[in-house]
């Protein structure tokens, strides 16, 4: 049987990262999904690694996705999913991007639910100032390449939709929970 595994897609600050904290505090199997990055700044919660051991990974196949944002690198490595479902624990992965989406779902055997947590561009400008950020203009520029990115794609590819600046992460994450553990209903592009 194919692991569990679960998606978080939005723009910045719509809550990805308080959202997987109420995951994990729901049910211990649920773990972050730590990301190697190469570039500044690349502690927790991502896994430094230099640029050319990401070449070395990246020849051997064991990155399945890679994107750069921010002026660094990130990468979602297979060896690390393998150890996370091998445990019996279920990762939670963030994305920006609809393109590692299809890439994870095509390229690693997991039972994904997909969810967009998602939050107007005013909120994530309020969001990223409260929580100190710097480059406030720069996280709102991929607000709106995000938004393009999810026009083009369409909401079919979300298993749950749902809008974080109208729920409180804990009853997001139990939403997602439901639909990671109750197979039986249908969830595919449900908006909560």
């Amino acid at each position: 049987m194919r692991p569990d595994a679960v998606i978080l897609y939005g723009p910045p600050a719509a809550g990805k990262d308080t959202v997987t904290a109420a995951l994990t505090a729901l049910d211990d199997r649920y773990v972050h999904f730590d990301r190697l990055k190469v570039g500044a700044n690349a502690g927790a919660p991502y896994r430094a690694v230099s640029a050319d051991e990401l070449d070395c990974l990246q020849a051997e196949g064991a990155i399945l996705y890679a994107n750069e944002r921010y002026g660094n690198v990130y990468a979602i490595d297979r060896p690390r999913l393998d150890d996370l479902t091998t445990a019996g624990r279920v990762p939670v992965v963030h994305l920006g991007q609809v393109a590692g989406i299809h890439t994870l779902h095509a390229e690693y055997p997991a039972r994904w639910v997909t969810v967009l947590l998602w939050c107007p561009r005013e909120v994530t400008a309020t969001r990223a100032r409260e929580r100190g950020s710097t480059d406030v203009a720069e996280r709102l520029t991929v607000w709106d390449e995000t938004k393009t990115d999810l026009a083009a794609a369409g909401l079919d590819v979300f298993d749950l939709v749902l809008r974080t600046d109208q729920r409180p992460p804990d009853e997001a994450a139990v939403h997602i929970h439901r639909a990671l553990t109750d197979r039986t209903r249908t969830v595919t592009g449900q908006v909560l």
